[in-house]
């Protein structure tokens, strides 16, 4: 048995005519894209006409690389490997250089049946290369049946719930539940509008999906939430406000609805609203510190947050608790990474936010907030950058789903143990 390595992610670095050290994607085009979010914003750099020289190429395209290093499908293009950091137990993040082009490229490492030298291949700085054996259960976990950015996601009943978001063609009102015990997709009912950029929560039992933009008129106002028993989605009372890329939270038996963008999507939300299901009523609470949209929002121990998120299009590392008690905003420890669109999930009393787009690029780092020490600290990265993903705890793991990861909108699925602190697309994490 060999090793074979599978290119994950490439991120191309080039020195352009005028003596500039870029970032881009320079073996793909003429143009050199700088890693655009959903909304189009792109920043492109023309390239010399020896950097277009490898158009034939593309970064975003996986290939198989041999244990020397060079790709086993495309043995004409030279790869050497001149640094290396150990991601994961099978990832590595390598500095290497491809057809005379300094590349970031992520590597995960899998058993495949190729004839293999003597000794085990090393990268520099002696990093061992020993890969585990593979077994039946060492399975890429099943995609999405559709791509979706700005999906809504919750756990609900051990399983995970994917609704809505956008592909490359529409917006999205088909809702897919996954079952992680038998790696399994299967289709519920619809919701009554297409949505996408919202969240959604579990509230008495049943989702709730409120506002979003339904791709035509944007900013929504209607809700409706989704009964299990009977499979079927109902209206609620439509909001206050239109509210496109809110927060939206469960708190003591109601509805959090927070920030979001204004009419025209130009800058974030100050004022909040609390959904009754007994009175089935909207009411105000007390406005946010700072203008937020594209937030993550979540509960933990009986307060509310909001992290990160956009005022008008200057991402935010900036995080405000709530305290229902004193219906007050306090701002706290702010993230390392300032980040809009990212996934929060909370797992083992601590916060995980995962992805997002921190103005040029869609992010794969994570990072972990403890409220006892009001600390955050980095983790394990994602294996694909996600922008507007869907982030939830399921059981004992965290799974990301969807998303855009600069170049594509996703269907794909990966999960994180917390006891590795390890990101992985297989489905033995899940039960390990």
């Amino acid at each position: 048995m060999g090793i074979s390595f599978i290119v994950l992610q490439v991120q191309t670095l080039y020195y352009s005519a005028d003596h500039k050290l870029l970032d881009g994607n320079v073996l793909g085009g003429h143009n050199d894209i700088f890693s655009p979010d959903e909304d189009g914003i792109q920043l492109v750099q023309k390239k010399s006409p020896r950097e277009s020289d490898n158009r034939h190429m593309s970064s975003s395209s996986s290939g198989t690389l041999s244990p020397s290093g060079f790709p086993a499908q495309s043995p004409k293009h030279e790869w050497k490997i001149i640094a290396s950091e150990k991601q994961s137990k099978k990832t590595y993040l390598c500095l290497a250089v491809l057809n005379s082009t300094l590349c970031v490229i992520f590597l995960h490492g899998r058993n495949t049946p190729l004839s293999s030298p003597a000794s085990t291949p090393r990268l520099i700085k002696s990093l061992s290369l020993e890969i585990p054996p593979d077994d039946s259960n060492d399975k890429v976990m099943s995609p999405m049946h559709y791509a979706r950015s700005g999906l809504g996601t919750a756990e609900l009943n051990g399983k995970l719930i994917a609704a809505g978001g956008y592909n490359r063609e529409e917006c999205l009102r088909t809702v897919e539940c996954y079952d992680p015990d038998n790696d399994t997709w299967t289709f519920l009912s619809p919701m009554k509008t297409p949505r996408a950029r919202f969240q959604m929560a579990v509230l008495m039992g049943d989702l709730y999906v409120v506002g979003g933009s339904n791709g035509h008129s944007d900013d929504l106002s209607c809700g409706e939430k989704y009964d299990p028993k009977a499979n079927t989605w109902t209206s609620v009372p439509e909001l206050r406000t239109n509210r496109c890329n809110a927060g939206v939270c469960p708190l003591n038996g109601k509805l959090y609805i927070v920030g979001g963008s204004d009419p025209y999507g130009q800058k974030g939300l100050k004022n909040c609203d609390v959904f009754d299901p007994l009175t089935k009523s909207w009411a105000s609470f007390a406005p946010l510190n700072i203008r937020r949209h594209q937030s993550a929002v979540c509960e933990l121990n009986n307060h509310m947050y909001i992290i990160g998120g956009a005022e008008s299009w200057n991402c935010l590392n900036s995080v405000e608790r709530y305290n229902p008690e004193n219906d007050t905003w306090t701002l706290v420890a702010p993230m390392n990474v300032a980040r809009r669109g990212a996934g929060v999930a909370v797992f083992n009393g601590k916060l995980y936010v995962g992805g997002g787009f921190d103005g040029s690029r869609a992010l794969s780092c994570v990072e972990s907030y403890d409220p006892a020490q009001n600390e955050w600290k980095m983790v394990a990265s994602m294996m694909s950058p996600r922008s507007n993903a869907g982030v939830v705890a399921v059981g004992n793991y965290i799974f990301a789903a969807g998303g855009f990861d600069g170049n594509e909108f996703l269907n794909t699925v990966e999960v994180y143990n917390a006891t590795l602190d390890e990101w992985s697309p297989y489905t033995k994490m899940c039960r390990s």
